[in-house]
């Protein structure tokens, strides 16, 4: 397929997106900026956007999204409360990196999710693309998983996941939805950067 073909494709798809997709979209931009400045109300966008998303997925047949959605969902509402109370005294849980223990738990997230669910796409779905689909999910289960505990390296999950998620995407012919995972992938690079100046902030006010 030659470039101008493609691109009339990706403009004849984003004519033909449906308003849940844009309104998933929309969310999911406004989700990750709030995000990207440290701020709690990121997650009361995303648990919207999630919703929306998870109706335009099973469309697609994307079912391990669907799954990585519902993950989403459940992982909000615990970042919501852990960012809220789950540092105790301190009024909000300070950003910091991953420890061994961290590191284990993504590894173990990754591996075991990845297999879960290859083995339930290629058993109990009619899934075109089970590898892809399920990589996909479990690494931006990890990254979901660090973004709720505050630690930085939840950016670089994420990107991982958004980096194969892309093409994949873009196969689907979910055109907006890849879009918006290309400028994830972007904000995810400057997240990382922002987070790191907060850390140092963070440790200037501790040593004064």
């Amino acid at each position: 397929m030659q470039v101008s073909e493609f691109l009339e494709q990706v403009q004849s798809g984003f004519l033909q997106t449906s308003w849940l997709e844009r309104l998933a979209v929309l969310f999911g931009i406004v989700q990750v900026l709030l995000s990207r400045k440290n701020k709690i109300s990121n997650y009361f966008f995303g648990i919207i956007g999630i919703c929306l998303t998870i109706s335009v997925l099973y469309a697609a047949k994307l079912y391990a999204e669907i799954f990585l959605n519902i993950y989403y969902l459940v992982m909000s509402v615990y970042g919501l409360w852990y960012w809220r109370y789950g540092s105790g005294s301190q009024r909000q849980l300070a950003i910091t990196r991953c420890g061994r223990r961290d590191w284990s738990v993504v590894a173990g997230i990754v591996l075991g999710g990845f297999v879960l669910l290859f083995v339930f796409l290629t058993a109990f779905t009619d899934s075109d693309v089970p590898i892809m689909d399920a990589f996909v999910s479990s690494t931006a289960w990890a990254g979901m998983w660090l973004l709720a505990k505050r630690k930085i390296e939840n950016w670089i999950l994420l990107n991982i996941s958004n980096f194969v998620a892309i093409p994949l995407l873009f196969y689907k012919e979910l055109y907006l939805f890849a879009c918006l995972t290309l400028f994830l992938f972007i904000v995810a690079i400057s997240g990382y950067v922002k987070w790191k100046k907060i850390m140092s902030t963070q440790s200037q006010l501790h040593v004064t």
